[in-house]
């Protein structure tokens, strides 16, 4: 038979694991929820997870600071790396050396391949909040315009016409998705209080069309077409029964 002694020291070790799990899952709860961004070559999230092995290494070699480890505090998983472009945006890097000192291809090194490298990356897509944006105020700013690292690619200057003044031109901000690569410098540099643009994964902004729509505009789309019937095919049967229905007659 076990002492008291015994007993108490058991009890004392089960009390400490229940609070220890509690205090766990109350962090777990207060963690950040906001928006963040992976490092580049991550686009992935899932494939990312599976060869992720939360060493570092990247966080490490990011000159700029701008890669942190998430710990039970922040939204991502724990011990994952991850960027907020507010506070560090990405610097696109010519030698990308998160993606060279990942030692498990978490970050796809197939962008140190590519002849474009860096404008290749898709770690998200600005948006422009126009309801807060000063520019579309009337007021002139080109910070985020300015600081994009593929100006006049990614990012580009809109003019309109000021039908109030009838004097000025609106000058709006407008990105291109094809070339916007995600990096959060136009976030950083933005001047409002809260960014009136902000860089968001991919998922979060893109949708998805549909196989059975065309580009007219694209020749390679086209190629859809070439087996497709021109004839609507009618169901005369089912038309029929629709007008025979009992609740028409």
């Amino acid at each position: 038979m076990e002492s008291r002694r015994e007993f108490f020291i058991k009890s004392f070790k089960g009390l400490c694991l229940c609070a220890g799990g509690g205090f766990l899952a109350t962090l777990a709860l207060k963690a950040d929820e906001g928006v963040f961004l992976r490092p580049p070559g991550a686009e992935d999230e899932e494939r990312f997870l599976s060869k992720c092995i939360r060493c570092g290494l990247c966080v490490k070699a990011c000159p700029y600071d701008t890669l942190k480890l998430a710990s039970l505090l922040d939204a991502p998983a724990n011990g994952t790396p991850f960027f907020k472009p507010r506070e560090i945006p990405c610097y696109l890097c010519e030698d990308i050396p998160c993606i060279k000192d990942c030692p498990t291809d978490a970050l796809d090194k197939n962008y140190l391949k590519k002849e474009n490298g860096v404008k290749e990356l898709k770690m998200g897509i600005a948006i422009v909040d126009s309801a807060s944006c000063v520019a579309h105020w009337g007021i002139q700013c080109d910070a985020c315009y300015r600081a994009c690292p593929l100006i006049d690619k990614a990012l580009k200057i809109e003019t309109k016409r000021n039908e109030r003044t009838a004097k000025h031109a609106f000058l709006l901000p407008v990105v291109d998705h094809e070339y916007c690569v995600g990096c959060g410098l136009c976030e950083k540099a933005c001047i409002t209080e809260e960014a009136a643009i902000r860089v968001l994964p991919r998922n979060y902004v893109l949708g998805k069309a549909g196989a059975h729509y065309v580009k007219g505009w694209d020749k390679q789309d086209e190629n859809k077409l070439k087996n497709v019937g021109t004839q609507r095919k009618l169901d005369d049967k089912k038309a029929k029964d629709y007008l025979n229905a009992e609740d028409l007659l």
